[in-house]
């Protein structure tokens, strides 16, 4: 009687081994190879023969062809658009040493945030900060001509930019902690600008209010929808919140140009603005701005009081800077209870919102 038993099966009874299922090969290594019949070596190298090429075709290719087949068919970072803002950079003047350094985006974000505010703000604080620092610098950028030489002002007329031995030299032995906390925040909000109606505002900022931030129209004479006067309370516990300075006659005189006598007592007229600024005063008759007196006396901010006292005239001063824009100090206040950076830029700013710089600048990355 013929059996229809393959060499497979005669193999396995001999070996008293149970087939169990037609993938059994794994077993064969429970025994000597010598022992097996020769159809199992045959049928061993025939799988390696198989096998093989299959393996050798799926392992990874580290080529050099293989790497430019990547490029050419498209980056290996899918992240374009990151991509893409990493070749922005920002022609920063050096006043100091009249040169001019340049610096790529989110590095002169870096450095900005580090300079204009403290890095012992709460974090939501110094994100706020970043996307105004580049929101700005943006708003520049776009405005640029090629032709000419259009690099932006490291000073307070732009924004003060420190590079990072500057920083260091700022900072002493706190320089790491202070750079990674800034750069974080910075980070967090990568690429994130401020817009109204679709295009990059201009966000101005300064130090600490007096109660109240500035309409820009009362103080540089121009009217923006988003730089509107609000309410700003968190400063006025500060112990910087006033200031006196003292001027004699003569000072007085040289610095704002008027005509004093001696100790004769000088009328003072105040007119103030919504917010309490000073808008206009009046001494002897001779009118100037709030702005006027506070640049030439080189007054913390604009809403100040004026007393003399014989020959001496004392200025006491409430807040810090312009008053126009967001409050640094009233952004520390806001996050230390517990706003984020979004509520604290949609309430300095009216009406605005955040986007990418590609969705609201797609020009930008072409100039």
């Amino acid at each position: 009687m013929m059996h229809n038993k393959s060499p497979l099966d005669r193999y396995l009874k001999k070996y008293r081994l149970k087939r169990k299922s037609k993938n059994v090969y794994h077993r064969y290594y429970q025994y000597p190879v010598r022992k097996a019949p020769s159809i199992i070596g045959i049928v061993l190298l025939l799988a390696v023969i198989v096998l093989l090429p299959a393996v050798i075709v799926s392992v990874p290719s580290t080529s050099k062809e293989s790497q430019e087949s990547k490029e050419v068919n498209g980056p290996i970072n899918e992240n374009s658009e990151e991509m893409e803002l990493n070749t922005v950079d920002v022609d920063v003047k050096r006043v100091d040493s009249g040169e001019t350094e340049r610096v790529p985006l989110e590095e002169y974000v870096t450095s900005v945030v580090a300079s204009e505010m403290p890095a012992e703000f709460e974090k939501e604080a110094l994100k706020a900060q970043a996307i105004a620092a580049r929101t700005y610098v943006v708003n520049h950028l776009l405005h640029t001509d090629d032709d000419k030489d259009d690099a932006i002002s490291d000073q307070t007329d732009a924004q003060v930019y420190l590079d990072k031995d500057e920083l260091k030299r700022k900072w002493g032995k706190d320089f790491h902690w202070k750079l990674d906390k800034v750069s974080e925040a910075v980070a967090d909000t990568e690429n994130e600008i401020i817009t109204y109606e679709e295009e990059p505002i201009t966000p101005t900022f300064f130090s600490m209010s007096n109660g109240y931030t500035e309409d820009a129209e009362d103080y540089w004479g121009n009217e923006l929808p988003y730089l509107k006067s609000v309410e700003s309370k968190w400063e006025e516990d500060n112990p910087k919140f006033t200031e006196q300075k003292i001027f004699s006659a003569e000072e007085m005189a040289n610095k704002v140009g008027i005509s004093l006598n001696g100790n004769t007592q000088v009328p003072i007229e105040i007119n103030r603005t919504k917010s309490n600024r000073v808008s206009e005063i009046q001494f002897n008759e001779e009118s100037f701005s709030g702005k006027d007196i506070r640049e030439k006396l080189d007054l913390r901010s604009n809403d100040f009081t004026v007393k003399q006292k014989d020959n001496h005239f004392i200025f006491t001063t409430k807040g810090f800077g312009h008053g126009v824009g967001m409050s640094q100090y009233g952004a520390n206040g806001m996050a230390e209870e517990g706003k984020n950076y979004k509520e604290i830029i949609q309430y300095y700013y009216q009406g605005v919102e955040l986007q990418t710089i590609k969705e609201a600048t797609p020009t930008l990355v072409a100039k």
